[in-house]
């Protein structure tokens, strides 16, 4: 029996990727639909930049979780995954500059423009609840 090292890749992180569209966070996997939602997500919008890595599973997509249990919410709810959907991943990034890439990471935009931001090294050494009360605290003063 032979699998292609696509169809392997697709079946092992499509977990991971559920982890984050069972809560309703839109999958964003190319460029054209990064372009078509983000600028033109009014109000604020959460995007998640997925990973592979054990900090994504162990506090980031836990975190965001956590977070979504908030009374405040943003208006839109996007994820790219960074590894990938590549070129998605990159013209999502176009977004958070100052910040450079980091994966996992965590952006909060209102109207467009990057307001709050959780790169990797703010993920990698902190908890998922430490992460959801950054996130909650984000969503309290922006959304």
């Amino acid at each position: 029996m032979s699998m292609s090292f696509e169809r392997y890749m697709l079946d092992m992180i499509q977990p991971m990727r559920d982890d984050l569209t069972r809560l309703g966070i839109e999958e964003l996997r190319t460029p054209e639909a990064v372009e078509e939602k983000l600028p033109n997500a009014k109000g604020t919008a959460l995007v998640v930049i997925n990973s592979v890595c054990g900090c994504a599973a162990g506090q980031c997509r836990p975190g965001v979780a956590q977070a979504l249990q908030s009374e405040k919410l943003p208006d839109h709810l996007f994820t790219v995954f960074a590894g990938q959907d590549k070129e998605a991943t990159a013209k999502a990034r176009e977004y958070f500059a100052p910040y450079p890439p980091s994966s996992p990471s965590i952006a909060l935009l209102k109207d467009g423009e990057l307001v709050h931001f959780i790169e990797r090294h703010q993920i990698e050494n902190r908890s998922a609840a430490d992460i959801a009360a950054d996130l909650s605290s984000a969503f309290e003063r922006y959304c």
